[in-house]
């Protein structure tokens, strides 16, 4: 039997069961699928729960063909909301203090996934729509998030790291750094040894979109054996976006 075109919708969630199917679908794509673990995390309930849920906004992405169902999570965080939380989630992975001091609108994005029959099609699109008009409506000036390479293994991932390290650092003003006590240089090779094609084939599509729309990389990698992840930290100033990458973004946004 052919499964019904997708009808997509974006929302914020709004209720305790909003949240839940969150949650339900960060354990299928990260715990079932990735590995990842941790201390609030329910496997009876089948729910990826962490302490900063509670102060996160949550973008759902919604199939009105499969009766709603919540096929889609972005989590988000505002300078206002971390300030409740007491921080920002990724500031357990890196020092944030150039961000902070530049005194712009913040966004972090994390938790960022698809149901899997919804990968590789228009479904990403929308939610970037929804996120979209969510940076226009509370007037977000930078954008930053962990975002993760699967696995820990540094050897395997020497390539695409270090691709990122030379090409895509980000400038002093917006240079976030791994903190000290676990920091992981992604500077793993000689430059003129790689294979920029090879290398950029391995990045995470996630991680190519924000470069393909003039983002950058912190400085420096942390290694998450809780999540069986390497993770870079994105930074995306959008006031730099050149109108084309901009009338991408915001396509079908104004109005």
């Amino acid at each position: 039997m052919t499964r019904s075109l997708p009808v997509f919708r974006v929302k914020l969630a709004a209720t305790p069961q909003d949240l839940r199917a969150a949650q339900r679908l960060r354990y299928e794509v990260f715990v079932e699928e990735l590995g990842a673990d941790g201390p609030l995390v329910n496997h009876d309930a089948r729910l990826e729960v962490d302490r900063f849920d509670a102060h996160f906004d949550h973008l759902l992405l919604l199939d009105d063909a499969a009766e709603g169902a919540v096929v889609g999570v972005y989590r988000v965080l505002r300078n206002d909301q971390a300030l409740r939380a007491g921080q920002f989630y990724s500031e357990d992975e890196y020092d944030l203090s150039a961000l902070r001091a530049s005194g712009r609108r913040l966004l972090e994005l994390g938790r960022s996934c698809l149901a899997k029959p919804y990968r590789g099609g228009p479904g990403m699109f929308h939610l970037w729509n929804g996120l979209a008009r969510y940076i226009i409506d509370h007037k977000i000036e930078i954008l930053f998030g962990v975002a993760s390479f699967h696995g820990t293994d540094l050897a395997r991932l020497a390539q695409p790291l270090t691709l990122l390290h030379h090409r895509y650092l980000a400038p002093p003003a917006l240079r976030v750094r791994a903190r000290d006590e676990h920091y992981q240089s992604m500077d793993l090779l000689p430059s003129d040894t790689l294979d920029r094609r090879a290398a950029m084939l391995e990045v995470p599509a996630l991680i190519k979109a924000y470069l393909r729309m003039g983002g950058h990389v912190g400085d420096g990698a942390y290694i998450d054996h809780q999540f069986n992840t390497t993770d870079v930290c994105l930074v995306m100033d959008t006031e730099r976006l050149s109108d084309q990458k901009k009338s991408i973004y915001l396509k079908g946004v104004a109005g």
